[in-house]
């Protein structure tokens, strides 16, 4: 898979974090029944291998990636864990070349226009913009369209359902990254419905 296919399901990718194994699989199909299919579950609880594991063995139409990746051995796990793709929050050779060897697509992370090169010359045209609004936002993505015109983007990280329009308008941002999919307290009361809702709100985001 090119990792430039996810951006074909939808405007925006969840950046999900789960702490409860057994709210792995509602919460993936609230998703998916909502119309969002790629999730992003990041590597930041001690269940999150297992949980990715759940969501691709038992939801189908789910296409489970998993977030937060540091090392080789994160990618390693990702993979093993039956994940599709893996999401870097910033980005390094090693992690670039352990996916590669591994088959795992990866979308890695950039915050400079030097580590745009960087994964630019590894071979990665499709980046994530990692923290989005921290790092610069919309004036900082117009200037890297620039020099890097053949460069596209997946902001992420401070992006709202009020902000995600104008960041999908520009023409180097194909997708963006969102938690404002699964609020804590949605997932905490298990409250899926509400989720299913939030991801049927996103299939209005992307700009015409």
């Amino acid at each position: 898979m090119n990792t430039l296919e996810l951006a074909s399901h939808g405007p925006v990718i969840p950046v999900i974090v789960i702490h409860e194994l057994a709210d792995a699989v509602p919460l993936a199909r609230a998703l998916v029944e909502g119309g969002v299919k790629v999730l992003e579950v990041t590597l930041r609880t001690p269940v999150a291998l297992r949980c990715m594991e759940a969501i691709a063995a038992e939801v189908p139409g789910a296409i489970v990636g998993a977030g937060t990746i540091r090392s080789v051995a994160d990618a390693r796990d990702a993979k093993n864990a039956g994940c599709a793709f893996g999401v870097s929050p910033g980005y390094t050779s090693d992690v670039g070349r352990a996916c590669r060897d591994i088959g795992l697509p990866l979308l890695p992370g950039v915050a400079t226009a030097s580590e745009v090169m960087q994964a630019n010359a590894d071979g990665y045209s499709f980046l994530k913009f990692f923290p989005a609004t921290a790092a610069g936002g919309i004036p900082l993505l117009k200037a890297l369209h620039g020099p890097f015109p053949d460069v596209v983007f997946c902001p992420t990280g401070g992006i709202t359902p009020e902000s995600a329009p104008q960041f999908l308008a520009l023409p180097n941002v194909k997708v963006c990254g969102g938690s404002w999919l699964t609020p804590a307290d949605a997932v905490a009361a298990k409250d899926w419905a509400r989720i299913t809702m939030l991801a049927r709100q996103t299939q209005t985001l992307r700009a015409t």
